[in-house]
């Protein structure tokens, strides 16, 4: 009976864990995932396997609101933020990286995107569709995107024309 107690919560994280297909995401840093559509110029949705597949949001970068969502008006750039990415992701494979924390408050994961081996994040920042936002503990290129902001800005480049 000693033994039963003690094993039940392994077999309760076991069963629990492929309950989400999502969740096995994280177990694969480093595969590469189909981009099934862009919600906005920070975030977007990768297949799964699910029929609502799974939210991804950038990690490091917040670009500008492209629609009104209810709590929050439509930004300046962001129109032209989420088409750049619409355009930078369409019919692409991307590979996904993480740092600390894997998932936000709202469930989506929280990655580094690389196509072809490009980290979209910096590039984003670097030509002005997105600005830096550094959420601990989510720290590791933090100092790398404050430096590319800062040369988007002196160049006026996207969003700081």
């Amino acid at each position: 009976m000693k033994i039963l107690l003690r094993c039940l919560p392994l077999f309760f994280i076991a069963f629990t864990s492929f309950k989400d297909p999502s969740k096995r995401l994280e177990t694969v840093p480093d595969h590469s995932y189909i981009v099934r559509r862009v919600i906005d110029g920070d975030t977007f949705v990768i297949e799964d396997g699910s029929s609502k597949g799974t939210k991804v949001r950038f990690i490091g970068i917040d670009a500008p609101e492209s629609r009104n969502t209810g709590r929050k008006l439509i930004g300046y750039f962001g129109a032209e933020s989420k088409k750049y990415l619409t355009e930078r992701l369409k019919n692409k494979h991307v590979s996904l990286t993480f740092d600390v924390a894997k998932r936000d408050r709202y469930g989506r994961l929280l990655a580094y995107v690389y196509i072809d081996s490009i980290l979209l994040n910096a590039e984003l920042v670097e030509k002005g569709y997105s600005v830096t936002m550094t959420v601990p503990p989510n720290v590791k290129y933090a100092a790398y995107f404050r430096e590319l902001e800062g040369k988007a800005r002196l160049h006026k480049a996207g969003l700081w024309k």
